[in-house]
C-alpha cells in the first residue's frame, strides 16, 4: 500500500540519480470524483525542486526504485505540465478534511489517503492508525500489507469543497481551486438523509453541500434541517444562490426561515425572490407565528366548482408538474383565477379518484368542512386538525376568503417539545 502521508516529501531522481525534488502534493481530476465509480488515479504529482521551484508531473512518469521514485526518462525530456484548473489536491482538499462516507450518510474525518502500487485511489483511513502513521516513524509501523479494513473505499467518498476558499500560505506551493461543482452520489440520497449529514457539520461546511445541489433537491434538504442551522447555512452562501434555494421552498417555510433572520437580510432575500412569491411570504410573515395565519402555506388548489371530476384532475397534474403542490384535498371556489376566492367546499383527491369522470364538483364537494380563522391559537389549530383526522384545514377570514391552508406536518410540529420543532420562533 502507499499512503499520502508517507508520499509527502519523498525525494524524486532523475535517472541518473540527481535529485529532481520533493513531493509536496498529489493531484487528481475533478471529473474522476463526481458522481464516478470508475477507478480513480492521481494525475500529476507536485514536486518543490531543490531551487524550490514547482513541477507538476505526471504519475506515469515516475516508478518506485527502492524508497524513492525516479524519472522514466531524462530530465530534459520532462516537459512541464499545465494545471487544467480542474485538479483536486488531496493535500489541501481531503486529507486533514471531512468527507461524506455516502453509504453510512456520515461525516468522517480524513487522517490519510490510501494508493494500490500501481497508484489506484483505494479510499481514505479515517482511523487513529491512519494518524498515528503520520507521527510515528516508519520502521515502527513495518512494511504495510493488503487494504486497510477500516478503509473507506473511494467510490463511497464524497468531498466536502468550499465554494470560495482561500488556499494560499506563506509555506505552501497553491494549487488553484476549481469552483464547485454538483455533486455526485450525494445528490442521490433522500433529502432527509443529506439533512442528516448535514447536521454533523459546521454551517459553512453545510453550506457547501447545499450549494452543490440543484435547486429542488437543496430546498427539499432545507426543510428538513433545524431552522438555527438552515439561518446560518444562508448566511454562508452567496444571496443569489440562497434566493434560488428559498425559491424552490414552500412559502410556509421560506416566511418561517426568514423570520428567524435579521431584518435587513431577510429582506434582500424578498428583493431577490420573484414578485409573485415575495408577496405570498410578506403576507405570511405579517401574521403571529403561534396562529393558523403563521402556520399556513398559500400553496394550494384551487378549482371552479363547475368543474368535471376529469378537468379538476388534469388541473391537479398540471399543478404538481408545473408547481410541486401536493396537497389531499382541491378547495372548490366560483372562479379560481381571483386572488380572494370564497371557498364553497372542498373534495379529497379520493372522493375524485373514485368518482364519474364527468360528475361536477359541485355535486360531489363536501360542503360542511371544518375550517379556521387566522388568528386562531396554533395549538386549537392541531387540535381541530386531530379531532376531524384532517390532512389539511383551511385557513378562512371572516368574509369567508380562503386566506391558505395548515398541513399536518406543520401542525403535528406545534405539538412536539420546542428543543424538536423544525419552525423556528420570530425574531421580528
Amino acid at each position: 500500500m502507499l499512503y499520502l502521508s508517507q508520499l509527502l516529501g519523498t525525494p524524486v531522481e532523475d535517472p541518473q540519480e540527481a535529485r529532481l525534488g520533493k513531493i509536496l502534493d498529489v493531484l487528481i481530476r475533478a471529473e474522476d470524483v463526481v458522481g464516478s465509480n470508475e477507478a480513480t488515479y492521481p494525475h500529476l504529482l507536485l514536486i518543490e525542486g531543490d531551487d524550490d521551484s514547482p513541477w507538476y508531473i505526471p504519475t506515469a512518469a515516475v516508478e518506485w526504485q527502492d524508497d524513492l521514485l525516479r524519472l522514466r526518462f531524462a530530465r530534459s525530456e520532462l516537459t512541464q505540465q499545465a494545471l487544467l484548473g480542474q485538479e483536486i489536491s488531496l493535500v489541501q482538499e481531503v486529507l486533514d478534511k471531512q468527507i461524506i462516507d455516502i453509504k453510512r450518510k456520515k461525516a468522517v474525518r480524513v487522517n490519510d489517503v490510501c494508493f494500490s502500487e500501481n497508484w489506484q485511489l483505494l479510499g481514505v483511513d479515517a482511523s487513529n492508525i491512519g494518524l498515528i502513521r503520520r507521527i510515528a516513524p516508519a520502521w515502527m509501523l513495518g512494511k504495510n500489507r493488503g487494504t486497510p479494513t477500516n478503509l473507506v473505499p473511494w467510490e463511497r467518498v464524497e468531498l466536502i469543497r468550499a465554494q470560495n476558499q482561500e488556499q494560499e500560505t506563506e509555506d505552501q506551493v497553491v494549487v488553484p481551486h476549481t469552483p464547485s461543482r454538483p455533486l455526485g452520489h450525494l445528490a442521490d440520497l433522500h433529502p432527509a438523509d443529506i439533512a442528516q449529514i448535514v447536521h454533523q457539520l459546521t454551517p459553512g461546511q453545510g453550506a457547501s453541500v447545499i450549494a452543490g445541489l440543484d435547486d429542488e433537491t437543496a430546498a427539499d434538504t432545507m426543510e428538513e434541517i433545524d431552522t438555527d442551522l438552515q439561518r446560518d447555512i444562508l448566511a454562508n452562501l452567496p444571496p443569489e444562490r440562497a434566493a434560488a434555494i428559498l425559491q424552490a421552498m414552500e412559502p410556509d417555510e421560506i416566511a418561517d426561515l426568514l423570520a428567524r433572520m435579521p431584518e435587513e437580510r431577510s429582506q434582500e432575500l424578498l428583493r431577490l425572490i420573484n414578485p409573485a412569491e415575495s408577496e405570498d411570504v410578506q403576507e405570511l410573515l405579517a401574521y403571529e407565528a403561534d396562529t393558523a395565519g403563521g402556520l399556513m402555506t398559500t400553496a394550494y388548489i384551487t378549482v371552479n366548482q363547475t368543474h368535471t371530476v376529469a378537468e379538476a384532475l388534469e388541473i391537479v397534474r398540471h399543478t404538481i408538474r408545473e408547481d410541486d403542490i401536493r396537497l389531499p384535498y382541491v378547495y372548490c371556489v366560483v372562479d379560481e383565477t381571483q386572488d380572494e376566492a370564497q371557498m364553497l367546499g372542498s373534495a379529497s383527491l379520493w372522493d375524485l379518484l373514485v368518482a364519474a369522470p364527468e360528475q361536477t364538483l359541485q355535486e360531489l364537494m363536501e360542503t360542511d368542512i371544518p375550517t379556521v380563522a387566522p388568528d386562531m391559537d396554533a395549538h386549537d389549530v392541531a387540535e381541530k386538525m386531530a379531532k376531524y383526522n384532517l390532512l389539511a384545514i383551511p385557513v378562512v377570514s371572516t368574509e369567508g376568503i380562503l386566506e391558505g391552508v395548515v398541513t399536518v406536518d406543520d401542525a403535528l410540529d406545534v405539538l412536539l417539545p420546542p428543543e424538536r420543532r423544525r419552525r423556528p420562533g420570530r425574531m421580528y
